[in-house]
């Protein structure tokens, strides 16, 4: 199949020039074009601050492009572009996404904008890759990748459902700085420990996202701004296994913010439908894996989750399902940093489980988790033509 010409909608951000680095080899999709704020629009892309530790990729030469250009969209239709990876401020994402999926351009979202909407897939696809199937409905070419923090507590999670049923979660996080942006990680005070670890509004919007993903029916207390347009979820989406979820699952969530560069860990605490032995449970989160048709996406790692005895935040941030790099080149190897790492897994008592979950935020949390849902598109065809 052919590749397609695809935008970065942002310039300078973590996550973006994740998306950026990501994209330089990819081999289904071309960076054709980026788009930025009135900081960085009609500036060289070469000339934008790099802000990962990795080297700056050999990117193409291009200026950024104005995200309030009015005639953006007939330019990035004139650059025959089809995707767009959206990596804004969930301010700017409401309606730029809209716009760009009714102009016939495929919208794979990082940005909670439109998160739990109806007729928006919400997706982790070891989680719930069937969601897709609503991608292009209602006119809306518009798929969302979750909050990061929910990917090492959704995956585990998944994975216990499906074989044990859950009815009762207890998680605490601690996450990394650059879940805040690069102006906190590149801050030398929050480095030497000088910030909040509070994360305003996280556990409410983790535990939602995490009911929407297992189909748990919810009400939600958000309310689209256009009601014509998308309007928020209030229900299990039609096909999901909630059966494996008790329909009133209490979810007991609290997220903070550590002095870590990268990295969201979550210590969990889960209660099962049925008694288990230590040994089923360990065989159980080993043997999760993504949907066979899916083990080929570029950015699926080699196992969904990798088992290990104990965590080490460090040496265990780029995980690709079977080994744990220590320099890895994102724009080579897609799979680095896209595991789920499990540690300290224990029963407490015969239908309690408790274990620690790891991911790398901006790679699987962020870009490499959006890029994922890219890919699978891609594979069930659900991307427009590429002309």
């Amino acid at each position: 199949m052919q590749r397609h010409n695809t935008v970065v909608l942002g310039a300078s951000g973590l996550v973006a020039q994740r998306m950026q680095q990501r994209l330089v080899n990819h081999p289904w999709f071309i960076l054709s074009a980026v788009v930025g704020s009135e900081r960085t629009a009609g500036q060289p892309l070469s000339s934008i601050p790099w802000n990962l530790s990795e080297p700056r990729p050999n990117l193409p030469q291009m200026t950024v492009l104005d995200g309030l250009e009015k005639n953006l969209i007939e330019r990035l239709v004139e650059l025959n572009v089809t995707v767009a990876f959206s990596c804004l401020p969930s301010d700017v994402a409401d309606p730029l996404e809209l716009h760009l999926s009714k102009a016939g351009i495929a919208v794979f979202s990082n940005a909670s904008a439109f998160r739990r909407c109806d007729g928006v897939p919400l997706v982790i696809p070891d989680v719930n890759a069937n969601h897709m199937s609503q991608f292009g409905t209602g006119g809306h070419m518009l798929a969302c990748a979750t909050n990061c923090t929910l990917i090492p507590f959704a995956v585990p999670v998944a994975a216990l459902a499906a074989t044990f049923g859950v009815e009762g979660l207890q998680m605490n996080s601690e996450q990394a700085l650059s879940g805040g942006g690069y102006e906190l990680l590149l801050d030398d005070r929050a480095q030497e420990g000088h910030h909040s670890s509070e994360i305003l509004g996280e556990a409410h919007k983790t535990s939602a996202e995490l009911l929407h993903v297992l189909g748990v029916a919810q009400n939600s207390a958000r309310e689209s701004e256009d009601e014509n347009e998308i309007h928020r979820a209030h229900g299990a989406f039609e096909g999901c296994s909630s059966h494996v979820v008790a329909a009133d699952l209490d979810v007991d969530v609290t997220c903070k913010r550590v002095t870590r560069s990268d990295g969201h860990q979550v210590f969990v605490t889960a209660r099962l439908q049925r008694p288990a032995e230590i040994e089923e449970v360990q065989s159980c989160l080993e043997e999760h894996a993504f949907p066979e048709r899916l083990q080929a996406c570029p950015s699926a790692p080699l196992r969904s989750l990798q088992v290990v005895e104990r965590i080490d935040p460090l040496h265990h941030l780029w995980a690709d399902g079977e080994r744990f790099s220590q320099a890895p080149n994102p724009s080579t190897d897609l799979k680095a940093g896209m595991a789920v790492v499990l540690g300290s897994l224990e029963m407490i008592d015969a239908q309690t489980v408790r274990f620690s979950a790891y991911s790398h935020n901006t790679v699987r949390g962020a870009a490499g988790g959006t890029m994922l849902l890219a890919e699978q598109a891609y594979i069930e065809e659900r991307l427009p033509k590429q002309q």
